[in-house]
């Protein structure tokens, strides 16, 4: 299980966001079967999602998303977190690789390709703050930086870092964050600055000294003092980070509703169910011949098929947007069912 610290530096000037990350990386790169390229992509987006939650969430309910869409042969990749540490996360070619840089690291940026950084903040009330900007290097770490800039107007630095050894394992991974609060003076943003050219990479700093020590060696000579998180809940005075999906049976059997009713049929002859994989976890879920028959509830446009409605386990129901179906013909409800819609 990872973990997140806070705290402020330079006299209250710059707020500090931490993460050991190995855990949750490893896992999701067993999860998805990750190359090792593929698994410091992800894990640098993971962990960065994963400060930019805690820099940028206000309400307990709130989710944020990473979407990276370059032209590299990753195809892309998503990451998702919120406040309270847990963060999911897929590419879309988990086997795609790309030489090393002439360093001999891991060339991420290659792998992503040119392309677009996309944020989501989900807000309380349902509606999808959005932010897209280019990506700079597709390293991710100064992608996230000039996003801050760009679309928050917060002067930001953000180190990511990912190693792998062996087989493709995890050996470390984590990042930090840090945000430069309005008026603070010309002597703190230099020592900073001096302070980060001055780091070499950030995963020899978390391999040799652990994320207290790493944070002691970026701020030094500014004063980091720790957050205490144990007023917020948090015994062991940091955030545990822990891969979660928001994945379920139920909600793999209503994925099913998206296909006509002689479709499903077809499963149940050809395969004797259906396998439904969710996409974020790996997660796989066989559904037998009788959870599918008993998706019967949903009205459909007669003439294309499409579903208008379906009433959920939890009491939601989903319901077409707008007044017309996809293929122009007119939503038309029946008369008992207005009432769920």
């Amino acid at each position: 299980m990872g973990r997140i610290l806070r705290g402020l530096a330079g006299d209250g000037n710059l707020r500090v966001v931490a993460a050991d990350t190995t855990d949750v990386v490893e896992e999701a790169r067993l999860r998805h079967g990750l190359s090792p390229t593929a698994t410091a992509a992800l894990g640098r987006a993971m962990t960065g999602a994963l400060l930019l939650a805690q820099l940028l969430l206000k309400t307990p309910k709130e989710r944020l998303t990473l979407r990276i869409e370059g032209a590299g042969p990753l195809g892309g990749l998503v990451a998702e977190a919120d406040a309270f540490g847990h963060v999911r996360g897929y590419v879309k070619n988990p086997k795609a690789e790309a030489p090393l840089r002439e360093d001999g690291k891991l060339n991420v940026g290659e792998l992503l390709g040119p392309g677009v950084l996309r944020v989501d903040r989900s807000l309380p009330n349902g509606e999808i703050y959005t932010s897209t900007v280019p990506l700079v290097s597709g390293e991710i770490a100064e992608d996230l930086a000039h996003y801050l800039w760009q679309s928050e107007q917060i002067p930001s630095a953000v180190l990511l870092g990912v190693r792998v050894h062996g087989e493709g394992e995890v050996e470390v991974a984590g990042g930090v964050a840090v945000q430069v609060m309005p008026g603070a003076p010309e002597e703190v943003v230099a020592r900073l600055e001096a302070n980060l050219a001055g780091v070499q990479g950030l995963t020899p700093l978390l391999k040799e000294k652990g994320l207290e020590g790493t944070l002691e060696a970026i701020f030094q000579g500014l004063g980091y003092t720790p957050t205490d998180l144990r007023a917020l809940g948090y015994a062991q005075n940091e955030i545990p980070v822990r891969f979660q999906c928001r994945c379920s049976r139920e909600k793999a059997l209503e994925a099913l509703v998206f296909f006509t009713p002689e479709e499903r049929e077809d499963m149940i002859v050809e395969d004797g169910g259906a396998e439904v994989v969710c996409h974020w976890c790996g997660e796989v879920y066989r559904l037998s011949p009788e959870e599918i028959r008993s998706l019967v509830a949903e009205v459909r446009c007669p003439d294309c098929g499409a579903l208008w409605l379906y009433p959920r386990a939890d009491g939601s129901v989903f319901r077409i947007e707008g007044e017309a179906c996809r293929c122009g013909r007119k939503v038309e409800i029946p008369s008992e069912r207005r009432a769920e819609a």
